[in-house]
């Protein structure tokens, strides 16, 4: 695998350019066209799949299970997905008219694409031959380059990126950055879509059932060693289940990655020492008595152990200040169910919110007092996965959402469309001046609802045809 190279910030205008000249020519809105992308993304996908979970390996030491059902799965089906759909999501949609005098016209919603899109994702790589050297190196072979560019690189390089004008700016990140993204992007009134993360906070009630609870929050927290955007970043449990939760947690952690996780092939490592050493500082902040799992680390290896730190207020000045996005899990024990919800609206709105609990009167009371990007009950990260429903984030979280349909109404402009016959004039005729009182009667039946009352809707009408008459005959009115 060649070294990856950093684009040079001089050629960034032209390259944006020349997409524009690309959009413009109309090659990309051939439906065809879109179509032989989306295969060879899929072709991708499979011819280098092996190279995609070794980078994978190397970098996160990320197991193969994990790569395809969190990586490789979901672009694939996505792709699928859009092949087999598009002729129906690009067809335009006919609207029932509501003004009566546009009854006769034609009036659809055409789903044309916004134009020339910036897409950014972050990157992180240990050596050369990672992950996004992978799909920065390999990925533009199979995509048209006329219609796909790619610009590696870091501030500098994204800085210039942002300069340049766009017709919609996708971003996934943190809010730090989303809001640099933004206020670039309302330099020329851009639309943009963040997807931003955040404490993801989840609540195990007292009627949960903690066994289950511990085996797919423990997955959910520590896939890719809690490097993901919507991993549980803390839990919320009531003070009398807190040693509960813990003992369950324990079990399932013994169970999943072995009394040693260093050498377990199933868990993880940190991306980077940056990473790292953050991560461990937080740690530094407690002693024996509130990691009550966990804790060991490896630098050289860029290993933290599966970490639970128990007692923990949820106004903690450190790791309850920033997203985690690490395999460190903090449990805020708390009075009541209410007490959680109360913590949980003191905080930004998350991108996800967890929720265990068999009880529907309970998961339904939380869902209705909180706010949050997506939810899952009894579940983690797989309201992620299932393609079928949105995702994205509201508030601190971002804005904007995707997947299945909605990855394809988030980069389209619904215009509006109507198409009028030129015949008909007289009866269009009773909106142009001069006004009458006639004219108003008229359009009054046409624009405004009938009375409520039988009695009053055949007076309304008989009022109508009478004005319509005088208009169209031109005969003087009484009124």
């Amino acid at each position: 695998m060649s070294e990856l190279q950093y684009t040079d910030v001089k050629a960034i205008p032209g390259i944006v350019d020349d997409l524009r000249k690309t959009f413009t020519s109309g090659i990309t809105k051939d439906q065809e066209f879109r179509k032989s992308q989306l295969r060879a993304m899929i072709r991708f996908m499979e011819e280098k799949k092996d190279v995609l979970l070794e980078a994978l390996w190397k970098d996160l030491r990320k197991h193969a299970t994990e790569s395809h059902t969190g990586e490789l799965s979901c672009v694939i089906d996505e792709a699928k997905y859009m092949i087999k759909n598009m002729s129906r999501l690009c067809r335009p949609v006919k609207t029932k008219k509501r003004f009566m005098m546009n009854a006769m016209d034609k009036t659809i919603i055409r789903r044309e694409a916004k134009g020339v899109v910036l897409v950014i994702g972050q990157f992180a790589i240990n050596a050369c031959g990672g992950c996004h050297c992978s799909w920065q190196l390999l990925l533009p072979q199979y995509l048209d380059k006329r219609a796909y560019a790619f610009v590696n690189g870091g501030v500098e390089e994204t800085t210039v990126v942002l300069e340049q004008k766009f017709d919609h700016i996708f971003y996934t990140g943190n809010g730090v950055v989303g809001k640099i993204v933004m206020k670039a992007a309302s330099n020329f009134l851009t639309p943009v879509t963040l997807e931003l993360g955040g404490k993801s906070p989840c609540i195990v009630a007292p009627d949960a059932d903690f066994d289950v609870t511990a085996n797919r929050l423990v997955w959910g927290k520590f896939f890719n060693n809690g490097q993901t955007c919507v991993a549980p970043d803390y839990v919320l449990v009531t003070k009398d289940d807190q040693e509960k939760l813990i003992n369950a947690l324990r079990k399932t952690l013994l169970n999943f990655y072995t009394a040693n996780p260093k050498t377990s092939g199933d868990y993880g490592r940190i991306v980077n020492t940056r990473q790292f050493d953050r991560l461990v500082g937080l740690l530094g902040h407690y002693d024996e008595t509130q990691v009550a799992i966990g804790g060991k680390h490896d630098r050289d290896e860029l290993f933290i152990e599966p970490t639970i730190l128990k007692s923990i207020s949820y106004k903690d000045e450190h790791i309850m200040q920033q997203e985690i996005f690490g395999p460190i899990l903090p449990i805020v024990p708390v009075d009541s169910m209410e007490q959680a919800i109360k913590i949980i609206n003191t905080r930004d709105h998350p991108l996800a919110l967890y929720v265990f609990s068999d009880k529907s009167a309970t998961y339904q009371n939380i869902l209705d007092k909180t706010q949050s990007g997506g939810v899952a009950v009894n579940e983690c990260l797989l309201q992620l996965q299932e393609l079928s429903i949105p995702f994205g984030g509201v508030g601190g979280s971002g804005m904007g959402n995707y997947h299945g349909e909605k990855s394809f109404t988030t980069f389209i402009h619904e215009r509006g469309t109507m198409i009028k016959s030129s015949k008909f004039e007289s009866l269009q005729a009773v909106r142009y001046p001069p006004y009458t009182d006639d004219k108003q009667a008229l359009l009054s039946m046409l624009v405004y609802d009938l009375p409520a009352s039988a009695g009053a809707k055949v007076k309304a009408v008989l009022n109508a045809c009478s004005a319509a008459w005088r208009v169209f005959f031109r005969r003087p009115s009484k009124l």
